[in-house]
């Protein structure tokens, strides 16, 4: 199963969230969900909605507990986690995901995005 989690500044766009997705399935494939933090959810179930996606929600408190692979200063600040947007793909992903690489960041560097996957075996 792949997550693609999702982290962004208030003011982003649905086109920035697109772009992201866009390039995350051409880096990596078909995706089965996307995932948000309780607060980034609502902006996320539009692109959901769009694309038949179903959106999981991960508590905020959780995020610190992700070990990722970016580490920002700014969102250890801000949200206590190197990158919002791989800790949110691992946890929403399950116990043994990974990250499939470091996220990426939209053009206009108002979103970041990261994709985990977890193999059923």
């Amino acid at each position: 199963m792949k997550v693609v989690g999702f982290g962004f500044r208030r003011s982003v766009s649905l086109s920035a969230l697109e772009e992201l997705l866009d390039r995350l399935r051409e880096c990596h494939g078909p995706v089965d969900r996307l995932a948000a933090s309780e607060t980034m959810w609502p902006r996320v179930a539009e692109l959901g909605k769009a694309h038949g996606l179903v959106v999981l929600r991960v508590p905020e408190a959780s995020l610190p507990t992700a070990v990722t692979i970016t580490h920002s200063s700014h969102s250890l600040k801000a949200r206590g986690t190197g990158s919002v947007a791989e800790a949110v793909a691992l946890i929403a992903a399950g116990s043994d995901a990974q990250l499939l690489g470091p996220r990426l960041v939209s053009g206009d560097r108002q979103a970041t995005a990261a994709v985990a996957e977890r193999s059923f075996s």
